[in-house]
């Protein structure tokens, strides 16, 4: 499948690219995408949170009445978990949620995504942004939002590799993320409504999935 090029004005270059029916072409797989997505979510939490159990609490351990003739259970110290201000019990406890998911199923996820999005024609090629974008400048990225008609929408930007001056120009703008081509995620993917590829961030994602 072949798409056109477009300058930064968002006209034809007349220049046309052709993408990959292994990356973009596959009947995509919803379950790796589940799986990959929620791998990503579950790397992303910090898992700090925590409970103070019954013998973390400040407080006195005396004996709160007598064994005996009280008239209910034996009392037990004032951080028992029954009374008020006492510890928690099966409180949550730091933990790392992360798992391992096997490499064939994340490159098999991406892959969905990227044919999902073709199917919904909502992938756009441009050319190299280097030139364009010399020094960081916000407005220009702006315009160039404008000019490919996703100002409105979430834009994913995909680079074959790291341009600061790119990143720092889409920083401040709301709904719009740049990536690199080698850490493209299903999350990012499947979060964008339109994906925004130069016209070397082809062939490097086609290299890099092309597994």
């Amino acid at each position: 499948m072949e798409l056109s090029v477009l300058d930064i004005q968002g006209k034809e270059t007349g220049k046309k690219v052709s993408l990959s029916d292994a990356v973009f072409g596959i009947e995509p797989n919803d379950h790796a995408i589940y799986l990959d997505v929620k791998q990503y979510l579950a790397n992303k939490r910090q898992g700090t949170h925590k409970a103070k159990a019954r013998s973390e609490v400040s407080g006195s351990t005396r004996k709160l009445g007598r064994q005996k003739g009280g008239g209910g259970a034996r009392p037990g110290d004032i951080n028992s978990p029954v009374r008020v201000g006492g510890g928690r019990v099966f409180g949550p406890v730091p933990r790392d949620y992360s798992f391992k998911l096997n490499k064939k199923v994340k490159q098999l996820a991406r892959k969905s995504a990227l044919s999902y999005k073709m199917k919904e024609n909502a992938i756009v090629v441009v050319e190299s942004l280097s030139a364009a974008f010399a020094a960081p400048k916000t407005k220009e990225f702006v315009a160039l939002t404008k000019s490919l008609q996703v100002a409105d929408k979430k834009a994913l930007f995909v680079l074959p590799e790291v341009n600061k001056n790119v990143y720092l120009s889409a920083r401040n703008i709301s709904r719009v993320k740049v990536s690199i081509a080698s850490e493209l995620n299903t999350y990012d993917l499947l979060n964008a409504k339109s994906l925004v590829l130069t016209e070397d961030a082809v062939s490097a994602i086609e290299q890099t999935f092309k597994a």
